[in-house]
């Protein structure tokens, strides 16, 4: 072909002025391509080559004629293509108001979609913390605090309202066991006196005969 046989007599006759393609002759850019990509930093998808400077950029055939050819914007990066997330934005807002969640969407079993486990550690969590912060403030002493613990690790609370129900009803039965156990030491004390009294009579009853 004619092409042909100007590559030929460019290799014969290496003084020959370097001459482009005829008109209407498809020329292989793939060279082009590879040092502009190589220039660029990108792939060779990303390349853009002008159209109507064909013949020109045929002719680049090293990076600095490439960088030229970029400079005078026959060649450039093509922009990233965006992939816009507002569509999905839509959708998670529109879930965090429950839509889209029905049995038709659910693909998984409910425990894979929020596990037992899960919902126990959150849960076992809050009870300890508040256990550990009144323990902290002297609401509730040790032994209260180790008694509720172990209840609470026993699946005894179900919730942070049951257990402070709980620690009420048990700092108000310490307090009853408290007063009962003061009374107790005051009857014993108030017994205590009236043997005594009564022990000081017999002994004045006994002592006044001898007299």
């Amino acid at each position: 072909t004619q092409m042909r046989s100007l590559c030929d007599q460019r290799h014969l006759y290496p003084s020959l002025p370097l001459l482009s393609p005829p008109i209407g002759t498809m020329v292989s850019l793939k060279l082009q391509k590879r040092l502009a990509a190589s220039v660029l930093k990108c792939g060779e998808k990303k390349i853009w080559l002008d159209p109507n400077e064909i013949n020109e950029i045929s002719l680049a055939n090293s990076r600095r004629n490439i960088a030229r050819l970029e400079r005078d914007g026959l060649i450039f990066k093509k922009p990233t293509v965006v992939h816009s997330r507002a569509r999905v934005t839509l959708r998670n807002e529109a879930k965090r108001k429950g839509r889209h969640t029905g049995t038709g969407k659910r693909r998984g079993t409910a425990n894979a979609r929020l596990p037992v486990k899960v919902l126990w550690m959150r849960r076992i969590r809050v009870l300890r913390r508040l256990l550990k912060k009144m323990r902290d403030a002297k609401k509730i002493d040790k032994h209260i605090y180790h008694t509720l613990y172990m209840l609470a690790k026993g699946n005894q609370f179900k919730n942070k309202r049951v257990l402070l129900e709980t620690i009420h009803d048990k700092k108000r039965e310490m307090a009853e066991e408290k007063a009962l156990a003061e009374q107790a030491v005051a009857r014993k004390s108030r017994a205590k006196a009236r043997l005594a009294r009564k022990a000081a009579r017999e002994s004045d009853k006994s002592s006044a005969p001898e007299e």
